[in-house]
């Protein structure tokens, strides 16, 4: 019998205490690994169907082969992982601010690690997504400059409800312009939300792109057996 709660890893962060643990959950008699940062519930692997759509739904917009990608936020992979998935995706960075998540990638602690480090096409990089966007340099560290054919990004809860105050400026509009400068003509933008669709948000991503939609994903939520909806925000940037 699994152990009823484990404590895989504890880092302290500039932004609070995380902890990566495995947590048997006896009313679906699986185990379940989890992401905490502080008293906040980051993410868990018995949901990830948005976090795939975010990688599938951004990628079906993009037109051409060898797509060049960026995911922010690594998390426990299952957007870099589902971006990896697509035979059309060249290249892969995924930008993550906190260190210990890269590691436990690395170190194969987390079960999609040696499948993204072992990619060829995948670059881990550890940094402020945020401040990476506001910058001229943008994302690749060995390429300043360089810009890419869609921008997923998975890091906050949703344009809201933010991790900390880094983000703050980033869904503005001159953040979301900033955004902009790095993606190539026709480009796309992705963004993952835990709310269901905030009209408000996809008109200030309309205002900002040449077009801008948002996709409801809808899943089954097996501890409140019931559906449960989130959002996938998308926008294209003019050709």
């Amino acid at each position: 019998m699994s152990r009823l709660f484990e404590e895989l890893d504890y880092r302290p962060t500039p932004i609070g205490a995380l902890v990566l643990r495995r947590r048997r959950e006896a009313r679906l008699g699986i185990d379940i690994l989890e992401i905490k940062l502080g008293e906040e519930h980051l993410m868990s692997d018995l949901f990830t169907a948005s976090e795939i759509a975010l990688a599938e739904l951004g990628l079906a917009a993009c037109e051409g082969e060898g797509l060049d990608v960026v995911v922010g936020g690594l998390g426990l992979g299952y957007t870099a992982k589902a971006a990896l998935d697509e035979a059309r995706t060249g290249s892969l960075i995924v930008v993550e601010y906190l260190e210990a998540v890269i590691d436990w990638h690395r170190s194969g602690l987390l079960p999609l690690g040696p499948e993204l480090t072992g990619d060829p096409r995948c670059q881990l990089v550890e940094g402020d997504f945020f401040a990476l966007a506001r910058g001229e340099a943008g994302f690749d560290p060995d390429a300043p400059g360089r810009t890419f054919d869609a921008i997923l990004l998975d890091i906050d809860h949703s344009p809201d409800a933010l991790l900390d105050a880094r983000s703050t400026s980033f869904y503005q509009p001159e953040g979301l312009a900033r955004l902009a400068a790095h993606l190539k003509p026709g480009g796309i933008f992705g963004l993952w939300s835990d709310e269901q669709t905030d009209d408000a948000f996809t008109e200030r991503l309309a205002a900002m792109f040449s077009e801008a939609w948002a996709e409801p994903v809808t899943f089954h939520n097996p501890l409140q057996d019931k559906p449960f909806t989130q959002t996938v925000y998308l926008a294209r940037k003019a050709a």
